[in-house]
């Protein structure tokens, strides 16, 4: 028997009768020979880690544009905040980590430069729309490694497209993704809206900080908690009626006050500008866009809208304002 078998063994004799096992994974699109030493879902783990979209999350945005300071949030550090709460949950749970962890780490791939603001704009210009949720899936399919994609599992690549408010994860582990990106969001960004001095701890409305408490850690604790208090020894991950309901009005609440708030998305529209413009030269100029992409089309036989929808949605903050003064700011204007 080698490590993999052995692990496998152990998730068959120590965890949750209704975890998602290694060994009963229902297989990725294309055969491939098993790892001796890693399960299926910790490889999917490491080859998410690996790839070059998990890296251009540090310098996408999660809320504040551009922000001045250190210590704000992007959707680098908001995934692994993500994965960090849902393995609590996992391991509390004996669900299985390997996969949790999989999903969290992937389930923000799609996202576009300008957070929230940029897939808005995507999905009013791309013919065929445009979500995160979905484009994360695509990018693991299709986009990395030149067309081939990742080629994860079935169970990652399900919870992935299901952690949105709307989805339906067949597992458990899913189930935990979905809850933990919804925690990590409220509460880290209300840290951020705070340090930005958009919103103070006194101006969240006592029907939710009675219930969830008055401080991020304190509500952090609260929420974990709850969930896994509620979860055990059921076949669904739930949260007790009386958290979720003042989870659910604090989210509200936080689209109100922060995530529409003039300060937070003064430069919004000028971000979307620039994605527009980035959308309209490239789907003019196709012969300028990098290899890989060229491929897609000549080989996989994507469309040119597609294709030019993942390049841009693929850039980082950074690099979509650096291609954008490259097309069209004059030299002499610069610096």
């Amino acid at each position: 028997m080698n490590i993999r078998e052995t692990m496998e063994q152990w998730e068959r004799d120590n965890l949750s009768p209704y975890a998602s096992l290694s060994s009963e994974t229902l297989g990725r699109d294309r055969e491939e020979p098993q790892c001796d030493i890693r399960p299926a879902y910790q490889r999917d783990r490491d080859r998410i880690i690996h790839s070059k979209a998990f890296r251009r999350l540090k310098h996408k945005t999660q809320v504040f544009l551009a922000p001045e300071g250190d210590h704000y949030r992007t959707r680098l550090t908001h995934t692994l905040e993500v994965s960090q709460i849902a393995r609590t949950i996992a391991r509390a749970l004996r669900l299985n980590e390997n996969l949790t962890e999989a999903i969290a780490l992937g389930h923000d791939l799609g996202h576009t430069p300008f957070g929230h603001a940029g897939e808005y704009i995507l999905n009013k210009i791309c013919e065929d729309g445009f979500a995160h949720y979905k484009q994360s899936v695509r990018v693991v399919e299709v986009v990395e490694k030149k067309g081939e994609g990742l080629n994860l599992t079935k169970e990652v690549r399900d919870g992935i497209l299901n952690h949105g408010t709307a989805g339906h994860p067949s597992t458990l582990e899913g189930q935990i993704v979905r809850f933990s990106d919804k925690i990590a969001y409220i509460n880290h960004d209300i840290d951020d809206a705070i340090r930005g001095k958009i919103i103070t701890e006194s101006d969240i409305p006592k029907e939710f900080s009675d219930v969830l408490g008055n401080t991020v850690k304190t509500r952090l604790d609260i929420m974990i908690h709850d969930i896994i208090l509620y979860s055990q020894e059921k076949p669904e991950i739930v949260m007790s009626p009386k958290v979720e309901a003042a989870m659910r009005g604090l989210r509200g609440w936080m689209f109100e006050n922060v995530y529409k708030n003039h300060a937070a998305k003064a430069e919004e529209s000028k971000a979307q500008q620039l994605i527009v413009r980035l959308y309209q030269y490239y789907m003019e100029h196709t012969d300028q866009l990098p290899e890989e992409y060229l491929f897609m089309m000549k080989e996989r036989q994507e469309k040119k809208a597609r294709v030019v929808c993942d390049y841009i949605a693929g850039m980082s903050d950074s690099y979509a304002i650096d291609q954008f003064e490259e097309l069209f700011v004059p030299k002499a204007w610069k610096g």
